[in-house]
C-alpha cells in the first residue's frame, strides 16, 4: 500500500516532532489522524493543516483507548523535555507505558504497522561512546528523570514482546537531540533555552562547566529517519538510532547561538542538574547500512532557521506555555 492510499495516526502530533511528521505525511498524500492532548502539543503547530480534506485532529489523550481505524500509526506522545515531564512524573510513565499498551492494542486489532518515538534517555548517563544500539544504557530508576527515561526503556520492552508474542510489525527509533522550528519557546531544553536567552539580550546559562556534549539533528533530518524507518522491511524492527553523530560541548553551542544571533549575552554557570548525561553520540551505523539515512542539515544552518522561528514568536509576543 503506497503512502498516497493510507490513513496514518499520528500520536503527540500537534508537539514539535509530531507536527512535523504531520506536515511530511500530508505533503505525500496520506490521510493525517492527528491525536494530542495538548499538554505540551500547540494547535499553533498544526493550524495551517487544518480545514485540509485529508487531515483531521482529535483532542484525546493516549493512557484511555482510542478506537479508529488506521494503516500506520506512529506513537510520539509524551512530553520530551525536562521542565515538562517532570511536572507530572506519574503521568509521564502513564503516558509512555499505558499510551504504549493502547496504541499496541490498536494496532494488534488492526493488523497496523506501529512506530515507537524511543530516546537515546533509554542510555542515561553512558558507559559507552558512542552510544550503540546494542548498549543496555546506565539509568538511574529511582531519579528525577526516571519517569521519562524508565517510561521509554518499558515502552520499547513491550514493543518487541508484542512484536514476538502476536507478530505485530513494529519500527523502534531511538531520537537523540533534535531541534528546529516549532520547539516550545519555555521547554528547558538547551538550544531554545539558549535562543531565548540571547535573543532576550540575557545572560546564557549553562550547567557546571558547559563541557558536557551533545550532538544535534535538525528536525526535517530526523522526519526523514521516521518515514524510512517506517517504509523498511518487516524484519527492520529497530532499535535504530536517529541523530546527528557530530559532537561539540554544551559551551560551544552556546559561543555559536552567541555569534548567529549577534547577542552580546555572556554565558553564567548553574550547578548540574542530577543525572545530566556527561556524554550523548550516537553511533548511527545501523541507519546508515539499514536505511541509507544520515543528517544532511549542517549545524550552523539549522540554527539559523530555529533563531528565526524564535525571533518571530518574541516580536509576535507569543511566549505562552499552552499556545493553543
Amino acid at each position: 500500500m503506497s503512502v498516497l492510499s493510507k490513513r496514518i495516526l499520528v500520536t503527540g502530533g500537534a508537539g514539535f516532532l509530531g507536527s512535523h511528521l504531520c506536515d511530511r505525511l500530508m505533503a505525500e498524500g496520506a490521510d493525517v489522524l492527528c491525536v494530542d492532548n495538548f499538554y505540551t502539543g500547540r494547535r499553533a503547530n498544526v493550524v495551517h493543516l487544518m480545514g485540509h480534506p485529508r487531515f483531521e485532529v482529535q483532542r484525546h489523550d493516549v493512557t484511555f483507548p482510542l478506537y479508529v481505524e488506521v494503516d500506520e500509526i506512529y506513537n510520539l506522545a509524551c512530553p520530551a523535555s525536562p521542565i515538562h515531564y517532570q511536572h507530572d512524573p506519574v503521568q509521564t510513565t502513564k503516558t509512555s507505558v499505558n499510551g504504549a499498551i493502547n496504541m499496541l492494542g490498536l494496532a494488534k486489532r488492526l493488523k497496523a504497522k506501529i512506530l515507537q518515538a524511543s530516546t537515546s534517555e533509554v542510555y542515561g548517563d553512558p558507559e559507552v561512546h558512542p552510544q550503540t544500539e546494542d548498549y543496555w544504557g546506565h539509568v538511574n530508576p529511582v531519579g528525577f528523570r526516571s519517569c521519562y527515561d524508565e517510561g521509554k526503556r518499558c515502552a520499547e520492552t513491550l514493543f518487541f514482546d508484542y512484536h514476538r508474542q502476536h507478530r505485530l510489525q513494529i519500527k523502534v527509533a531511538r531520537i537523540f537531540n533534535t531541534y528546529g522550528p516549532r520547539m516550545h519557546p519555555n521547554d528547558g531544553r538547551v538550544v531554545s533555552n539558549f535562543i531565548m536567552q540571547a535573543l532576550r539580550g540575557e545572560p546564557i546559562t549553562i550547567y557546571g562547566a558547559g563541557d558536557q556534549t551533545r550532538s544535534f539533528c535538525y528536525v526535517d533530518d530526523l522526519i526523514e529517519g521516521f518515514v524510512r524507518l517506517m517504509a523498511s522491511p518487516p524484519e527492520v524492527t529497530g532499535p535504530i538510532n536517529l541523530g546527528n553523530p557530530v559532537e561539540m560541548t554544551i559551551r560551544e553551542l552556546a559561543e555559536l547561538v552567541v555569534e548567529l544571533t549577534g547577542a552580546k549575552s555572556r554565558l553564567i554557570e548553574a550547578p548540574l542538574p542530577q543525572d545530566d548525561p556527561t556524554q550523548r553520540r550516537p553511533d548511527i551505523t545501523r541507519a546508515r547500512e539499514v536505511l541509507g539515512w544520515e543528517p544532511k542539515v549542517r549545524l550552523k544552518d539549522g540554527l539559523a532557521k530555529t533563531i528565526a522561528y524564535f525571533d518571530g514568536i518574541l516580536r509576535g509576543g507569543q511566549t505562552g506555555v499552552n499556545g493553543e
